[in-house]
């Protein structure tokens, strides 16, 4: 168990919420900072409703100042944020020839540029008490490309080599750096995406069969990964990517 402040992004619903009420269980004390106040709220009653201790936060991942207000209220609320995990993110299944630039602006704000906004927001404060760790949602579409998400792939990708390099420069400040990359998994946004190919049922099956294990991901899946990643135990393993893919990439 721990009792260490946990900042997750993107953390009301899908596999943000999985990893919220994972930590929640854990005994962190948990920010659940998204977009969505109304869900981030409820997600933190459940929390508390099982004995946990939760912090619903409204944030805007693409604005700095909210981001960095964010941060404030949460470490004047629970504490200093020592466990970072930046899973807010969005996507759009469309062939690369048929994107804007507009279309490439918002992937990398919010899956890319979001991350970076956290992380210079959090790391320098982990860095000054000596401990830290920041886990950051990537995709095995980030490391072995994914059709129909060529923009998304490209800011994974990114965001895997960014992970690496941070891991470098805080390596001898007591924080860790490290990267979970989760396969097909089985959330809404996954499901409204599949739905908009017109036959939703026949993606999520091709996508299955794809997966030695022959089934999707769980949020409870992804979750354990970061926990892992989040636990004291864990300070000399950094700079790592974990896939959590059902076998789907094998590295």
């Amino acid at each position: 168990m721990s009792s260490r402040t946990a900042f997750i992004t993107g953390g009301a619903q899908g596999i943000g919420q999985g990893i919220s009420t994972t930590l929640g269980a854990q005994g962190f004390a948990v920010a659940v900072v998204d977009l969505n106040l109304d869900t981030a709220q409820a997600t933190a009653e459940s929390i508390t409703a099982a004995g946990g201790t939760a912090l619903a936060v409204q944030a805007d991942v693409t604005d700095t100042a909210s981001v960095q207000a964010a941060v404030k209220t949460v470490t004047a609320e629970l504490g200093p944020i020592e466990i970072a995990v930046n899973n807010a993110g969005w996507d759009d299944f469309m062939k690369f020839v048929d994107t804007t630039e507009e279309f490439w602006d918002r992937v990398l704000d919010v899956n890319f540029k979001g991350m970076l906004r956290v992380c210079h927001a959090v790391v320098p404060g982990m860095s000054e008490r000596g401990f830290g760790r920041v886990i950051n949602i990537g995709s095995d579409a980030g490391r072995v490309g994914s059709s129909l998400e060529a923009v998304y792939s490209g800011a994974k990708g990114g965001t895997i080599a960014f992970t690496k390099t941070l891991a470098r420069e805080v390596a001898g400040k007591g924080v860790t750096a490290n990267t979970v990359c989760p396969g097909p998994t089985d959330t809404p946004m996954l499901r409204a995406f599949a739905e908009k190919s017109g036959d939703g049922a026949k993606v999520l099956a091709g996508m299955t069969r794809g997966v030695p294990m022959r089934r999707l991901a769980e949020p409870a899946d992804i979750a354990a990964a970061v926990a892992f990643f989040a636990s004291d135990a864990t300070g000399y393993i950094t700079g790592q990517t974990l896939s959590v893919s059902g076998g789907l990439t094998m590295a």
